[in-house]
């Protein structure tokens, strides 16, 4: 298990904090990223970074990847999050799973009521979802305090 706790200085104001923390049968990623295109960037290396620590094979690292990736650019893209504002992750890797938790303060989005209309041809995308959904079981969504909070679980089987 990887046992680390790291801070840097990045473009934002403050520092920015990573924490991963073994417990006795999990391996947990906890981090606040930026709401824009650099919090989307770091939170794909956290995700590769997680999915080594975690011993994941290469297509659960790949799909986790995938996931981090379409959900944070959601966010960022059409979540209208305030300006300045974080994104929270939270990894959790159990025996059969990865828990993904996400909380932003963009606009309220419950992803097991949004409907699919096929991807967009004209910009490309919109088949990001669809792709969290396939690979992913939508555990939770709840929004308080001005936060949404979307708890996806990913199948390592």
């Amino acid at each position: 298990m990887i046992s680390a706790l790291r801070i840097w200085k990045s473009s934002e104001p403050g520092p920015v904090i990573d924490q991963l923390r073994p417990t006795a049968e999990f391996h947990t990623l906890v981090a606040r990223i930026s709401a824009d295109e650099a919090g989307l960037r770091r939170a794909l290396d956290l995700a590769r970074m997680f999915a080594g620590g975690g011993a994941l094979d290469l297509q659960a690292a790949d799909r986790l990847a995938i996931v981090v990736e379409e959900w944070i650019a959601n966010v960022v893209e059409h979540g209208a999050p305030p300006a300045g504002s974080r994104i929270g992750l939270r990894f959790v890797r159990g025996a059969a799973w990865v828990r993904l938790s996400f909380t932003d303060a963009g606009r309220p989005f419950d992803p097991r009521g949004a409907c699919f209309d096929g991807p967009n041809l004209e910009r490309g995308g919109g088949a990001g979802l669809e792709l969290i959904r396939a690979w992913c079981r939508i555990a939770g969504y709840r929004r308080r305090g001005g936060r949404n909070r979307v708890v996806l679980e990913l199948a390592l089987a």
